[in-house]
């Protein structure tokens, strides 16, 4: 299940960049999303991906595509409407940290730097119109399958340094996002916990119905991500089972079950009346 669809949008966003889309689908959501893209021009740079800057032209193409089709009154309503949903850092934790560590091991100061994009983003999604914002904190990228192959040893085991990181940008983000929150008008910024139920999840996955959560479904499950995972690459028996479908990214089942877990409380922060906008 996909947080548009537990939202009561629709299955899943299409990309805004797929040469198929069509005017209706406009109206009810898109993705502007890249994957491997990241905070770091470095990140960008090794993934190849579309970086933010970029994504944000492609979102001030797509209020101009709006107000052509519907009228801008219209345009402006819905985008006040719509829900803004920016999941980014875990790239750059996984990508870039290692190589900054090496660079100048000054990793406070590259948190920093992370949160610092990231609050820069949501100015500038709000000077856009976008009122209505969830944003994901990092995952525990540590106890990632291709982070313990890579860094865990023999029994790899969850790289505890690039946990640590994460949880400090969580707590300063999330700090940060609320001051920030407080001086945008009209403004509902939920802060999405991708940290905490995860390692929930994976620290006990009888508890949620799964048995594997240190292996991604296909190939080996210690380090095929992406392409590497094709029709030629074997998977698990039962995907229902794991946590994770690759090295890196979350199983349908995954997902559900940790979308469930949150769900309650950004509808809450999202839609709801409350003191506190950032939970």
């Amino acid at each position: 299940m996909s947080l548009s669809e537990a939202l009561g949008v629709k299955e899943y966003l299409p990309a805004y960049l797929d040469p198929s889309l069509q005017e209706e689908d406009l109206l009810s959501g898109v993705s502007f999303a890249s994957g491997g893209s990241g905070y770091d021009n470095l990140t960008v740079a090794i993934s190849q991906a579309i970086p933010l800057s970029d994504q944000l032209d492609n979102f001030k193409q797509y209020v101009g595509e709006l107000k052509k089709n519907i009228g801008e009154e219209s345009a402006q309503q819905l985008i006040t409407n719509s829900v803004f949903l920016v999941v980014v850092s875990t790239n750059d934790l996984i990508i870039s940290l290692p190589i900054r560590r090496l660079l100048d091991n000054d990793i406070p100061a590259y948190i920093n730097q992370l949160v610092k994009s990231a609050l820069d983003f949501v100015q500038e999604i709000y000077e856009l119109g976008a009122r209505k914002i969830a944003f994901f904190s990092a995952p525990p990228v540590g106890c990632f399958p291709a982070v313990r192959t890579i860094a865990g040893g023999l029994d790899r085991s969850c790289k505890d340094e690039e946990n640590e990181a994460a949880q400090s940008y969580n707590s300063m983000l999330k700090q940060q996002l609320e001051v920030l929150a407080s001086s945008l008008p009209q403004s509902r910024v939920a802060f999405v916990d991708f940290y905490n139920p995860l390692i929930s999840i994976i620290e006990n996955p009888n508890q949620y119905g799964l048995e594997v959560t240190d292996k991604g479904c296909c190939g080996t499950g210690n380090i095929e991500v992406v392409f590497l995972c094709n029709k030629f690459s074997p998977t698990c028996n039962d995907d229902s089972k794991y946590l994770f479908w690759d090295s890196i990214h979350l199983s349908e089942e995954g997902s559900e079950i940790f979308l469930n877990l949150v769900l309650p409380n950004l509808i809450n922060s999202l839609f709801y009346d409350n003191p506190v906008k950032v939970n």
